[in-house]
């Protein structure tokens, strides 16, 4: 029976953070979720990789089963990066290849920024490096939008939970996603169903906060100075994080490498995950061969 298992830990601010390990052999990989995720996007990926490698996994402020802290304003990116030194030196890991899907690649560029000495490699998925919101659907409606939900949301939270709550497990939202921002060819539809149950359980201002973080974060200027090897992901046919974003990622990141996942959409960790873990495997094998 494979190896697993799952604890808590508590920050000094007082939020409770969930994480698991699963399965065994070095380097070990920390797997980071995209905001409002609480893992779904690792369903296939996680036992794939943890077949032959230790894996961990976390759920950010807020998220999944971790609670918020006293200052529930305290969440997004920077939160994240330094709550994953915690954890790892909890787990007792000291160095780890971190993995991160969606604005889970801006919290291993952070972490990588903060915590150097903990980082073997870097695979960025389907995720850029900052301000999340700029190119989405290669358009700036959702970006100009964004300060108006917000506002919103903070001086309605009770209509905002209920809309979130009501709207978001419908089969109009799943079809919506099926249909303009999953390939429905790939996906299987109850792993999306999956996501917007998680969405809709969450508050909306803790998930309107953290990605606020994200549109306000960037990592631009630490591109340039990640020196482990790194492997981005992408589909070429996302429209969260357009192809041409984690092309300037490559060309800016020294010596990176970059897999173009065909047919693949944002969603492309639960698209193709064989192809994805087949081509980590093969970068561990290569790029960090005393392992």
């Amino acid at each position: 029976m494979r190896f697993y298992c799952e604890d808590t830990l508590t920050t000094e601010d007082g939020a409770r953070l969930w994480y698991a390990q699963l399965g065994e052999g070095d380097p070990p990989l920390v797997l980071c979720d995209g905001v409002g995720c609480d893992g779904a996007f690792w369903k296939y990926l996680a036992p794939e990789l943890s077949a032959r490698h230790r894996v961990l996994r976390f759920h950010y402020r807020g998220h999944g089963r971790s609670g918020v802290p006293t200052d529930p304003s305290r969440v997004g990116v920077a939160w994240a990066a330094d709550d994953l030194d915690a954890i790892m030196a909890e787990a007792g890991i000291a160095k780890a290849v971190i993995v991160g899907h969606s604005m889970g690649a801006q919290v291993l560029f952070e972490f990588h920024r903060r915590h150097p000495e903990r980082v073997l490699g870097l695979v960025p998925i389907c995720g850029g490096y900052g301000n999340a919101l700029d190119a989405v659907h290669d358009d700036t409606k959702i970006k100009l939008a964004f300060p108006l939900v917000h506002c919103l949301a903070d001086l309605l939270p009770a209509v905002a939970r209920a809309f979130t709550r009501t709207l978001l497990p419908t089969e109009a939202s799943l079809q919506y996603a099926l249909t303009f921002e999953a390939n429905r060819q790939l996906v299987h539809r109850e792993d999306m169903q999956a996501y917007f149950e998680h969405l809709a359980r969450m508050d909306p201002l803790v998930f309107l906060d953290t990605l606020q973080s994200a549109a306000e974060h960037t990592a631009w200027d630490h591109l340039g100075r990640v020196d482990v090897p790194t492997l981005i992901v992408a589909g070429d046919h996302d429209r969260f994080t357009p192809l041409w974003l984690s092309q300037r990622m490559h060309r800016a990141i020294p010596e990176s490498e970059l897999l173009v996942v065909r047919s693949g959409t944002h969603s492309a960790p639960i698209e193709l995950p064989e192809l994805i873990a087949l081509r980590i495997r093969r970068f561990l094998k290569e790029r960090l061969p005393s392992f």
